[in-house]
């Protein structure tokens, strides 16, 4: 089940992400300079649109859309437990943040990928556009983007 997130999950929120980070074989000493770049804040689930993957009364998986600009919006975070990675509950988080962006009127996503989460993200319509530097000096992320189709 998917719902919205709520301030007092932001904890639970950060080990979910840095979890899932640990999953792709990362170093602990990297994990920990992500640290900063990978903590929910109270601020965040306040002020940007933040949905929650609850299994068995659990929170597994959540994401973390920033407010739409001129009909574009990012997915700023998408993470799952990395026991629950596998069954779909990324797909379902990734098809419900298109939902919500077109909601909002959005008609592309765009995201900064983990280099080890691309072919996931190209399953889901996401093209490569370009890339961008990442908090560590000499290290770039997948800059991509997905264009989103409005029914009529």
């Amino acid at each position: 089940m998917i719902d919205i997130a709520v301030v007092s999950d932001a904890k639970t929120l950060t080990v979910i992400a840095l979890k899932s980070k640990s999953y792709w074989g990362y170093s602990d000493e990297q994990l920990n300079n992500w640290k900063h770049d990978l903590t929910v804040s109270k601020k965040m689930i306040q002020e940007m649109i933040v949905y929650k993957f609850i299994s068995d009364a659990k929170i597994v998986g959540f994401y973390i859309l920033n407010q739409p600009k001129e009909k574009r919006i990012e997915l700023e975070f998408l993470f799952v437990l990395p026991s629950f990675i596998g069954k779909g509950i990324g797909s379902q988080l990734v098809q419900h943040a298109f939902e919500k962006a077109k909601s909002l009127k959005c008609n592309q996503v765009i995201l900064l990928a983990d280099p080890h989460a691309v072919p996931f993200y190209e399953s889901k319509g996401f093209v490569l556009i370009g890339k961008k530097e990442s908090s560590i000096a000499g290290r770039f992320l997948p800059l991509m983007q997905k264009k989103l189709t409005t029914s009529l």
